[in-house]
């Protein structure tokens, strides 16, 4: 144990010692950089930008080099950034925020006291507390520069072959924040049995955010026997959607303001208004009644939930409160689309039964 425990602090001391070589080979590279920003050389070589030359050339990636440029522009202005370096106080990485900074702030800067803050803080909590640094000093650029990168949101969806949608985009600091606090708490687990990856439970999240703050308010036309599931039909249609399956129509026409359009032998025989179907004192009442989610473990707030119908309204079930329970955006998809099916006990109590699930047969014998 005591072998094992000095060979790990070699390990460890060797890996500190490799890390101030490199940040001190990042330092003399960044100096370079600087000075062939000025050579012209990457002008001849037919390069747009000395930036580009390096990403090109130095295998890095555009805000790496830009990274270096600004360092070894900055060098001159910032020696106790550069002592406190090759001291092993602080790395290189605090370097290019500290550049960075100056190059924000311009006369305002203040090495002495970034520096203090830069040995007590990691890079990344370093460029946090750099930025209240920037506020202090300027307000008003900080907030025009926020303002600005507003501006830059993008958000791009294309559509896959199967109806899927890609999502890519940007968000400034602010929107990004707002985005993200909003998605956080739906994207918590559900419950022990809640087995889905962080990234799903993000993706679902942003689907049950968009839907809770803008229910489902959309035409969908569909033929008798596409609401019946009957074999053969086709799928229903909207408009910016692929045909839709029976089960997804069947969710949304139990409490969502949907437009319907009923065909049968390609003859209209119903518009029906686009209302919700769980609305008013009925929907306060069930709120009252259920107050979160009825799935086994799912706390979700009853904002947060649609109305499910036991007995869906196609086979027979009314809208009576008996027949209405509350379910969030995911279970009430695996109710639907998922397969699976809700028992009302004798005391209310909603109880779940999974899907059937088809093993295959045993191998026969040769």
């Amino acid at each position: 144990m005591l072998l094992m425990a000095q060979s790990d602090a070699e390990l460890a001391s060797r890996l500190r010692e490799l890390r101030e070589y490199i940040d001190s080979l990042e330092l003399e590279f960044s100096q370079l950089s600087a000075e062939f920003v000025e050579s012209k050389f990457w002008d001849h070589k037919g390069f747009s930008s000395p930036t580009d030359w390096l990403r090109f050339n130095c295998h890095m990636t555009s805000n790496a080099a830009a990274d270096r440029v600004a360092v070894g522009k900055r060098v001159a202005d910032m020696p106790e950034s550069v002592q406190a370096m090759r001291a092993g106080d602080i790395g290189f990485s605090h370097m290019t925020v500290m550049a960075r900074t100056a190059n924000a702030v311009g006369e305002a800067f203040d090495e002495h006291k970034l520096v203090e803050i830069a040995r007590e803080n990691s890079p990344g909590k370093f460029h946090y507390k750099c930025l209240h640094y920037r506020h202090s000093v300027n307000s008003k650029q900080y907030a025009d520069e926020q303002a600005e990168q507003a501006q830059t949101n993008i958000l791009h969806m294309n559509r896959a072959e199967d109806g899927s949608f890609f999502l890519t985009g940007f968000l400034d600091a602010v929107g990004g924040a707002v985005v993200r606090s909003a998605l956080e708490p739906l994207a918590r687990p559900l419950g022990k049995d809640d087995h889905r990856m962080r990234p799903q439970r993000m993706a679902d999240a942003l689907v049950e955010l968009a839907g809770h703050k803008q229910k489902i308010q959309m035409q969908v036309t569909s033929s008798i026997e596409t609401l019946l599931d009957l074999t053969g039909a086709p799928g229903a249609e909207s408009e910016f959607s692929l045909p839709i399956s029976s089960k997804t129509v069947e969710r949304w026409a139990c409490d969502c303001s949907l437009t319907r359009v009923l065909m049968q032998d390609s003859v209209v025989i119903d518009v029906g208004r686009a209302e919700r179907t769980i609305r008013g004192p009925k929907r306060r009442a069930l709120n009252a009644r259920d107050r979160h989610c009825q799935w086994p473990g799912c706390e979700r707030p009853a904002s947060w939930c649609d109305g499910h119908h036991i007995i869906y309204w196609q086979h027979g079930g009314g809208d009576e409160l008996e027949n209405l329970v509350l379910l969030c955006a995911r279970h009430h998809r695996n109710v639907h689309e998922g397969g699976w099916q809700l028992i009302k006990g004798d005391e209310g109590k909603i109880i779940t039964v999974a899907p059937a699930t088809m093993f295959g047969l045993p191998r026969g014998p040769d």
